[in-house]
């Protein structure tokens, strides 16, 4: 992606336009041409991704909007609800290069999260995601319950079974979204507390969303699922899901400081195998990529000094992995689906929303944060995506009965925290001066600050 915005003339402005109306013109006529096959439909939908969500993203900068709400917008205005530039098959196909995007988002996330700024903000990280966690599992389960009438299909579900629907709409909601807060420092290149701030909490939330789904699902068993009793044979799984991705990040993170430190060159390739071949073998051991690759990617930042090299060697790659990525996930939501879960979807995102805010409110003040973070910590812990839609696709096979239901609903409102929630934390970033963009120059430089 690229970083600060570079300032651009209307002409060139309207070049752009141009040539965004032109490309969608040609991809339309390209998609309804027969004979291209599987391949070729993937290839035209990736150039279609790549450069309408770029020149749309520039277009949409004067309105200081994140490069990945134009990505989204591309995704959802060629996807197959609305001109059908790019048909199911073809997102379905396109899927896979997440496990890439997703590899270069956890080993970024781990390399920015540098020991001694941990060590500064433990106890704000601590209070945070203690707050955070507790007061919006509890509220999302009361508000989903309250909100029985609006859900049909909780409408003739008994009270000990509605509970239990609700602790798993609650884990769903404590769930945030490490690419989309990515994505945004990537572009903004922001630098300072709240971006620290927001990291740390981040990227560690999801350990504490491996462990809290795992007792959630349990206890959900035993209250939707008659006879079903709570053993301890499910925590085994967890366990080996959690001390087996913490070894083996811990020895990709090793190898890796060796690698860099002996060979060093084709580190791009090197990324992209790891991306798709060892996130294969890690699915075949029911290990968790994000915790493993962020295992990794912080060992290579504290314990070598290739800590930079590392993340300026996925910068290049973001640029288009970050496009495909996030432009995949606006063609894949389901516009007929949101339309339907609409009302409820919004009061559940809304609420969401509130207790974020809420959890904020008290842990900054009992961690005795600045004003900085008490005004604007909540703004990064908006997003959800991918994390979310995995967990909901777990519950979906756990809970056949209504699981699918319940993944369609989240998927509603995932959208919701899609459009908002990166709008958001760029806003939070940009006032608090910490975007490239909007940070003041050097005293020495004599230079103004750039614009938007």
């Amino acid at each position: 992606m690229s970083g600060a915005a570079v300032k651009r003339t209307p002409q060139a402005r309207a070049i752009r336009a141009f040539a965004l109306v032109s490309f969608v013109v040609l991809a339309y006529f390209a998609s309804r041409a027969h004979g291209a096959g599987k391949g070729g439909e993937v290839v035209l939908a990736i150039g279609l991704f790549l450069l309408g969500g770029t020149l749309l993203a520039e277009l949409l900068e004067p309105l200081r909007v994140p490069h990945l709400t134009g990505y989204l917008a591309v995704g959802i205005l060629s996807g197959p609800h609305v001109l059908h530039l790019v048909d199911h098959g073809t997102v379905e196909s396109m899927t896979k290069l997440n496990a890439l995007a997703l590899a270069l988002i956890a080993f970024a996330g781990g390399a920015e999260l540098k020991l001694d700024l941990l060590r500064k903000g433990l106890r704000s990280l601590l209070v945070t995601s203690f707050l955070q966690t507790v007061l919006v599992l509890v509220g999302a389960t009361v508000v989903f319950v309250l909100a029985r009438p609006l859900i049909p299909f909780v409408a003739g579900m008994d009270s000990r079974a509605l509970l239990g629907v609700a602790l798993l709409w609650g884990v769903l909601a404590v769930t945030r979204s490490p690419s989309a807060t990515l994505g945004v420092l990537a572009q903004t290149r922001a630098k300072g507390l709240l971006t620290s701030y927001t990291l740390a909490f981040v990227m560690s939330s999801d350990v504490i969303v491996v462990v809290l789904s795992a007792l959630v699902i349990a206890l959900a068993r035993t209250l939707t699922m008659p006879g079903v009793e709570l053993t301890l044979s499910g925590f085994d799984a967890l366990g080996h899901e959690l001390l087996g991705s913490v070894a083996l990040g811990t020895t990709l993170g090793l190898v890796m400081i060796v690698y860099m430190r002996f060979v060093g060159r084709q580190l791009l390739v090197v990324l992209v195998a790891l991306g798709f071949g060892f996130t294969e073998i890690l699915s075949y051991l029911r290990l968790e990529p994000l915790l493993t690759f962020l295992v990794a990617g912080f060992l290579v930042q504290n314990l070598s000094s290739y800590g930079e090299k590392l993340l300026h060697a996925i910068e290049d790659m973001a640029s288009v992995v970050y496009v495909i990525f996030f432009a995949t996930a606006g063609a894949h939501l389901d516009l007929p689906l949101i339309r339907q879960y609409w009302v409820v979807a919004l009061l559940l995102f809304s609420s969401r929303f509130a207790l974020t805010w809420i959890a904020n409110a008290f842990s900054t003040r009992i961690a005795k944060d600045g004003p900085l973070i008490r005004k604007w910590g909540f703004s990064g812990m908006v997003s959800q995506a991918g994390v979310t839609i995995a967990l909901a696709a777990t519950i979906e096979r756990a809970f056949p009965t209504f699981g699918p239901k319940l993944r369609s609903l989240a998927i509603a409102t995932v959208a919701l925290c899609e459009l908002v929630g990166p709008v958001l934390f760029k806003a939070a970033l940009d006032s608090a001066k910490e975007s490239e963009a909007f940070r003041d120059p050097p005293p020495s430089s004599g230079r103004a600050p750039k614009s938007a």
